[in-house]
């Protein structure tokens, strides 16, 4: 089992943060102040390094400082014996650039998986709370860090997708119509879906038994939990679908079945964890969804992901708060960054694992 360790993080005009170096400890880091100092924007400036990506922006640009022209991210990382310098910085107007140890990558996405990272925020919370499309992410984002074929299968037919798409808005622009056209997306996507299909239905079948077991560890077996995997594909092959949808994607101008269109339906005792369950049950609940990412991970890269935890003794009582401390106070996790907003509290929490920490006040 291969070490990862975050030595050294670096932060220039990265959101709130203007300059900031933290040399860090290789278990346990905590990033302690009031809301708005920047210790959420320090976890995701690693989580950044490790995903390309802002855990909370979809716009780049909304990474940098507003007084400022750029912002730079550096860690120093070690992988077993291995040393890895990875730098992010974004110039406004200008293309994000991603280097390791001095190299720029063409593609961020031959990034991926290098340094597994899992993120368990409050904002988790859309994962239950709102649209499909979150909970899409959650999938592609486990299994990307470690299938780069999938990655690739997403990436690709996300692009055949949005061709598909645009070419249906101009036919309705134009008023005109031509099978055969499509019918090359058609054949490209129920290509592309097959695989990707197949990944997640596998994923799931694995992944789900260690959810459950991690909502148990946290709830002591409170209730039952259970996680279900949707998708067109389940029943119909997409060619029959995109066959059968055609008059209605020509009405809508937009592909209205397929892969991009899967869903998970979070349950709690047989019903909707959002309808039915408390604020410190979906807490709970996400708390495992992410544990079971790390496991998932662990497993399948031969190292323990980074984890990082944002605020997580909200909302959870002193007992889910004590089952999920002692969850981590073993040696199957690696390196975990905490924030949170009380001093004192964290590192009472924090005395009770058995282990060598740092505590940052921001």
């Amino acid at each position: 089992m291969k070490s990862l360790i975050l030595n050294k993080l670096s932060l220039i005009n990265y959101k709130n943060i203007l300059s900031s170096d933290f040399v860090l400890d290789c278990k346990i880091n905590c990033f302690v102040g009031n809301n708005g100092v920047g210790k959420t924007n320090v976890l995701d400036s690693i989580y950044h390094l490790a995903m390309s990506k802002s855990y909370f922006h979809s716009l780049s640009s909304q990474t940098i400082n507003h007084d400022a022209e750029f912002m730079l991210i550096e860690g120093h990382f070690s992988k077993g014996e291995k040393s890895e310098n990875i730098i992010c910085s974004l110039k406004k107007g200008q293309k994000k650039i991603l280097k390791r140890n001095g190299k720029i990558y063409k593609k961020f996405s031959d990034h991926i998986g290098l340094i597994p990272v899992v993120m368990i925020s409050p904002y988790d919370r859309d994962l239950i709370q709102e649209g499909s499309s979150n909970r899409r992410k959650f999938i592609d984002n486990v299994i990307s860090q470690n299938n780069k074929t999938y990655l690739t299968q997403i990436i690709t037919y996300q692009k055949v997708l949005s061709q598909r798409n645009a070419l249906l808005k101009f036919f309705k622009k134009k008023q005109t119509f031509d099978l055969n056209i499509l019918k090359v997306y058609d054949d490209q996507l129920s290509v592309l879906s097959m695989p990707i299909h197949k990944t997640r239905l596998e994923f799931f079948k694995s992944f789900v038994p260690v959810f459950i077991k991690r909502y148990n560890s946290i709830s002591q077996n409170k209730e039952s939990v259970n996680i279900n995997y949707e998708s067109h594909l389940n029943h119909e092959s997409l060619n029959f679908l995109l066959k059968n949808s055609l008059e209605k994607d020509r009405i809508l101008q937009y592909t209205s079945c397929g892969i991009h269109k899967d869903d998970l339906n979070f349950e709690i005792d047989q019903f909707p964890i959002k309808k039915f369950g408390s604020q410190g049950q979906q807490k709970s609940f996400l708390i495992a969804l992410k544990l079971a990412q790390f496991d998932y991970l662990k497993v399948e890269l031969n190292s323990s992901p980074i984890l990082l935890l944002d605020d997580i003794f909200d909302k959870l009582d002193n007992n889910r708060v004590k089952q999920l401390i002692q969850l981590v106070n073993n040696d199957e996790f690696g390196q975990i960054f905490i924030s949170d907003t009380d001093y004192d509290r964290t590192e009472n929490i924090i005395k009770e694992i058995d282990s060598s920490y740092k505590m940052f006040e921001l």
